[in-house]
C-alpha cells in the first residue's frame, strides 16, 4: 500500500490530520504557551471586566472593553496557530548525494582484487552567486544537499530550513521563511495584549481606590487586578524586548541566526529599511516546497541492459550487454566499475565508443 510523504518523513516533526498540520518535536510546549495566554484572560474577563461594568455610567464602554479583549485574544491564538502548525520552509532531502558535485581525488585505494581506484569525495562547501556576490554554501550530510543561502540545519527538528531564524520552543516550531511574519505578529500582538491588560487592570484599581479612599484598600478589594498588573509587567519585558529586537533585525534584513554570526553574509541582503519591511510584511508567502500529503513515488524498476548481437568469425553469435562492454573498458583502464555509477566520465564514454567501433571494424575484416 502506497504511503504518503509525511509518513516517511525522516525529520522529527509531528503531523496531524493526514499531513495537513505539521508541528515540531517539542509541540507539547504549546500547551504551556496556551495556558500562559488563556488563564490570565479568563481571570481578567471574570473579575476586572466584570467590575468595570458597574463603574461606567453606561454599560457600553465596559462591553466594548470585554469584546475587544476576547477578539484580540482570539487573534493572538490564531497567529500562534499559523506560526506553529505549518511548514516553516523546509528544504527537500536527497536520498543520495548529488552526483554532479562528486569529485575524484588523485589518491587511490586498492580493492579486493588489487586494482587501484580513485577515491570519490564531496566538497564540504561550494560557491554560488547571490545578488551578484559570491556566497559560500555548505553541504549538509544529514539532508545530503548543498544548503541554499540563508539556510541552516535545525538540530531540534533535524531539517534544513530556508531563511532559518531560530527554533522557538514556546511555539514548538522552527522559525523560517514561511512563518517568520506570523511569528513576529504573534510576539508583537502578545506585547500589546500585555499593555492592554495592564492598563485596564490599573483603571480598575483607580475606580476601586476612588470608592475606598486609599491604594492599599483598593489592592485588597481587587487582588486579581494587582496580580494581572504584575503578570503583564513581567511578560511585557520578554515579549516587548523580543519585539524590539526583531524590529531591529527586520530593518537590517537579518535573521537571529545571522546576527550571532557577524561575518556571515553581513549586509548582503539589506535593501534599505523601508524595502526590508515590505519584504517581510507585504510579499506573498511562498508555497511549500514539499507536498507532505502526496504519495511516495514507487521505486522505478531497473532497466534491462540493451543487448547487442555480435557475430563471431566462425559464424556463431553471442550476446553481450552494453554494461559488460563498459566494464571491460573500465577494467582495462585500471578503474573499478563501481565508480561509473557515481559519475559518468566523458573520457570513458569516448573510450567505450572507440572500442565498439574497433569491434565492428574487426568483424568486417574477419568477414572479408
Amino acid at each position: 500500500m502506497a504511503r504518503r510523504v509525511y509518513q516517511e518523513w525522516k525529520g522529527r516533526n509531528i503531523f496531524l490530520f493526514k499531513g495537513r498540520l505539521m508541528f515540531g518535536p517539542d509541540a507539547g510546549s504549546l500547551v504551556i504557551t496556551l495556558l500562559l495566554i488563556v488563564v490570565p484572560i479568563v481571570i481578567f474577563c471574570t473579575t476586572v471586566a466584570r467590575n468595570l461594568l458597574h463603574e461606567f455610567p453606561t454599560y457600553n464602554p465596559a462591553y466594548v472593553i470585554l469584546v475587544i479583549t476576547i477578539l484580540y485574544t482570539i487573534s493572538v491564538l490564531v497567529l500562534l496557530f499559523l506560526t506553529s502548525a505549518r511548514d516553516p520552509g523546509l528544504v527537500p532531502r536527497n536520498s543520495n548525494p548529488p552526483e554532479e558535485e562528486i569529485c575524484y581525488g588523485s589518491s587511490e585505494t586498492a580493492d579486493v582484487s588489487g586494482r587501484h581506484t580513485p577515491t570519490s569525495r564531496l566538497p564540504r562547501t561550494k560557491v554560488v552567486f547571490e545578488n551578484g556576490v559570491p556566497v559560500e554554501v555548505r553541504y549538509c550530510k544529514t539532508c545530503m544537499i548543498y544548503r541554499p543561502p540563508r539556510c541552516s540545519h535545525c538540530s531540534v527538528c533535524d531539517n534544513c530550513v530556508e531563511r532559518f531564524d531560530h527554533h522557538c520552543r514556546w511555539v514548538g516550531q522552527c522559525i523560517g521563511l514561511r512563518n517568520y511574519r506570523y511569528f513576529f505578529l504573534f510576539v508583537s500582538s502578545s506585547a500589546l495584549l500585555c499593555v492592554f491588560i495592564f492598563a485596564m487592570s490599573a483603571l480598575n484599581i483607580k475606580f476601586v481606590m476612588d470608592d475606598r479612599g486609599t491604594l492599599c484598600k483598593a489592592m485588597k478589594e481587587s487582588p486579581a487586578s494587582v496580580i494581572l498588573m504584575v503578570y503583564s509587567f513581567i511578560f511585557l519585558w520578554f515579549v516587548g524586548g523580543l519585539t524590539c529586537f526583531h524590529l531591529y533585525l527586520i530593518g537590517r534584513n537579518q535573521t537571529t541566526h545571522e546576527s550571532f554570526r557577524p561575518g556571515e553574509a553581513s549586509g548582503l541582503y539589506d535593501r534599505g529599511c523601508f524595502r526590508n519591511f515590505l519584504e517581510v510584511f507585504c510579499t506573498k508567502t511562498t508555497s511549500s516546497r514539499i507536498n507532505f500529503r502526496a504519495y511516495e513515488q514507487d521505486e522505478m524498476p531497473m532497466r534491462t541492459p540493451r543487448e547487442v548481437k555480435i557475430e563471431g568469425s566462425e559464424g556463431d553469435s553471442r550476446t553481450k550487454s552494453t554494461r559488460q562492454s563498459r566494464c571491460r573498458v573500465l577494467f582495462a583502464l585500471g578503474i573499478s566499475s563501481r565508480v561509473e555509477p557515481l559519475r559518468k566520465h566523458t573520457y570513458l564514454e569516448k573510450m567505450v565508443q572507440k572500442r565498439e567501433k574497433l569491434g565492428n571494424l574487426f568483424e568486417i575484416l574477419a568477414k572479408s
